[in-house]
């Protein structure tokens, strides 16, 4: 039999032994074997400390976004691979699509996320803070890659996007990774990374691969390490509280299964658009990966005079999803992930059954297209009803993981709040409604049980991902019994594998250490104007102190007459009593206009292409006729800008700290410009 092999410390080997057999959740026979016996964990750890961390830490973010696009590229040119070895695991076309495709666009997404970052291979988080009233002591603070490596622990139900959602993150933030999948379904996932291997895109270290146990992997982690888990409550209990891990203070991300909801909103009745958007997100949520999604709608909300109403309709709509083999175009719900899981789910629903009602489904039968129920992994899907969810304490507690829904009844919309509470925890949650009112009264009541929640209706329908989609830029996870974790996020996941570390010392030692000019701090002066320089000249620091200019009455009232801003502030005098203004005060963007006059340099064409906008404005101080002011400008930070096409002209983006004193040597307004500046070469 042919046995998966792990990728380990740059090679591809086999574990000892005969392993554990896989087979195919559709026909139940035998597709390989996965054994990590006879690994060396601890030298697997070391290696990516040692190699993997150190080749990432090198590379800035804008090379380890390239990174990943490029990586994504080349496994779009594989797909097909992947999706006929998907087809074992009883996901259908659709199923995989959301699985391959949507892993890699998390590729995409975490490549696009680069442009947040600087060009460096650390970042500053967050603003700076003065801590001296002479100006001279200051503090902020960094974002530094973690030395340790990423452990992902991952569930059977995405073996492909369970992967490249987390690796995505770390290798942005310039940690690697060590991926354990679920060994059921640990086929698809070495698959894919075969390819990710064979591309030559990551630098040596960043990826290794075990398919089988853990063994004893968890017993070597370190305090620069940080550990990921996907699965079930009881399993991250268990490997959470690893001596290891919390001898070394480990940080622990969980994301657990959980009993997520979605409610019907009380203002929807039969016929209104929002009642076949609410019909439709059910059966698609029970019916897509065969309802083994941690995300999957598992209590269902709704008015206590609806009830009826609801099952038919989801029952009707469940008729007409046909079962069988995912290879023939007309099934839409394939099978669950194995034996294991049949007899797993069923065991669950047993223990629904003992409060609630079947009322669609079978628990004995199945009708399917193409495949043998006796073989294959196949569940009817199931709707069930509980008439008294307050009183019922199994439905808020067990999850049966396919395709299974229990519709409850709720007699004010107050309670759709406490129900949804009961679950003590959940991933996400929708509410199906037209009334903004009841929408808002839900979310800011059930937001704190939740890590996110849907507010559908009719007006968003067509775009919406739905409600068992986790985004990207999005934040994936909750609180209590959907483990207390957070993945993905945009920015805020690739945080959770850098060390923030707060830097104090004076303005100009932190703009040495950042890289980011810090107000107060010393500038460079030239003789060279800024906007001489191309970007490859321009230093953050580079500073103008330029010439002055008096502010007339007549500029004040020439710049109303051509902005068409005649607010009586700027214009009449009677009207200040009781105002900040001592007379009429010059409008705001017309000192920034002067401030433009004075630093902007008019000697004709140069490296700078075009302003690109202006950031972070704003004005302190009025300034009145008689007033002079003067800029200070300075180079506060560059930014890398890709080509496009082999045409197009190498550049970059320059932000200048703006700062316009008046004759006091005060500021009266203070901004970031940027502008677009053409490379010498």
């Amino acid at each position: 039999m042919t046995k998966l092999e792990n990728y380990v410390g740059g090679r591809w080997v086999t574990g000892d032994g005969d392993g554990q057999t896989l087979f195919n959740a559709v026909t139940g026979d035998p597709i390989g074997a996965a054994s990590t016996k006879g690994l060396d964990f601890k030298a697997m750890a070391e290696y990516a400390r040692k190699v993997g961390s150190p080749n990432l830490k090198k590379m800035t973010f804008q090379e380890r976004g390239l990174m990943l696009r490029g990586l994504a590229l080349h496994l779009r040119n594989h797909l097909e691979k992947f999706y006929q070895v998907s087809y074992q695991s009883g996901a259908t076309k659709a199923d995989s699509w959301i699985d391959i495709e949507g892993g890699i666009g998390n590729l995409f997404s975490y490549a696009s996320l680069r442009r947040k970052f600087p060009n460096e291979t650390y970042c500053v988080d967050g603003e700076s803070h003065n801590l001296g009233k002479q100006n001279s002591f200051m503090g902020t603070h960094l974002l530094v890659p973690k030395e340790g490596v990423a452990i992902h622990i991952n569930a059977f139900n995405f073996p492909v996007w369970g992967m490249l959602e987390k690796v995505a993150v770390n290798w942005l933030a310039g940690v690697p990774a060590i991926v354990k999948p679920a060994t059921v379904t640990s086929y698809l996932t070495e698959a894919v990374v075969r390819e990710i291997i064979a591309s030559g895109i990551l630098p040596e270290g960043a990826l290794q691969l075990i398919c089988g146990s853990a063994g004893d992997l968890l017993d070597h982690v370190q305090s620069q390490d940080v550990v990921t888990f996907t699965g079930s409550a009881s399993t991250g209990l268990m490997l959470k509280s690893h001596p290891a891990i919390l001898r070394e203070s480990v940080p622990f991300n969980m994301e657990a299964d959980s009993l997520n909801c979605i409610i019907l909103g009380e203002d929807v009745e039969p016929g209104m658009p929002e009642w076949d958007v609410f019909v439709k997100e059910v059966r698609k949520e029970m019916t897509v990966k065969a309802g083994q999604k941690c995300t999957a709608i598992r209590r269902i909300f709704v008015p206590d005079n609806k009830v009826e109403a609801v099952w038919k309709a989801v029952a009707a709509a469940l008729q007409q999803t046909t079962i069988g083999n995912p290879l023939n175009e007309k099934v839409r719900m394939g099978s669950l992930a194995g034996k294991t899981q049949q007899r797993e789910v069923m065991e669950q629903v047993q223990k629904l059954l003992a409060s609630s009602q079947l009322v669609y489904g079978s628990l004995d039968s199945v009708e399917l297209i193409d495949a043998d129920p006796e073989k294959g992994a196949f569940i009817s899907p199931l709707l069930l009803v509980n008439d008294k969810p307050f009183s019922s304490q199994a439905v808020h507690e067990v999850e049966a993981f396919g395709p299974v829904s229990t519709i409850m009844p709720y007699k004010h919309r107050d309670e759709t709040v406490e129900l949804a509470r009961m679950g003590k925890g959940s991933l996400c949650s929708s509410i199906v409604t037209a009334d903004p009112a009841i929408a808002r009264e839900y979310v800011l009541g059930a937001g704190a049980w939740h890590g996110r929640i849907l507010v559908l209706n009719n007006e968003c329908a067509r775009e919406s991902t739905g409600h068992g989609s986790p985004l990207p830029l999005l934040v994936h996870g909750g609180p209590g019994r959907a483990g207390g974790g957070e993945e993905m996020g945009g920015v805020r996941g690739v945080k959770h594998y850098m060390q923030r570390v707060a830097v104090q010392g004076s303005p100009t030692m932190l703009t040495a250490v950042t890289n980011v000019y810090q107000p107060f701090a010393k500038g460079n002066e030239d003789v060279v104007h800024p906007f001489r320089k191309h970007f490859d000249e321009i230093r953050v620091g580079d500073q103008l102190l330029t010439g002055k200019r008096t502010i007339t009455e007549g500029d004040i009232v020439n710049f109303a007459n051509l902005s068409w801003d005649h607010f009586y502030a700027h214009t009449d005098h009677t009207s200040l009593e009781g105002t900040l203004f001592e007379k009429p005060v010059a409008h705001g963007y017309f000192i920034l206009s002067a401030a433009a006059g004075l630093f902007v340099d008019g000697s004709g064409k140069g490296p700078v292409l075009l302003n690109y906008g202006l950031d972070e404005l704003r004005f302190v101080k009025p300034v009145y006729a008689g007033n002079t002011i003067q800029v200070r400008f300075t180079c506060k930070e560059k930014i890398e800008q890709e080509k496009k096409t082999e045409e197009d002209i190498p550049k970059g983006i320059v932000k200048w700290y703006v700062e316009v004193l008046d004759q006091t040597g005060e500021h009266v307004a203070i901004g970031t410009i940027l502008t677009m500046v053409k490379k010498k070469d």
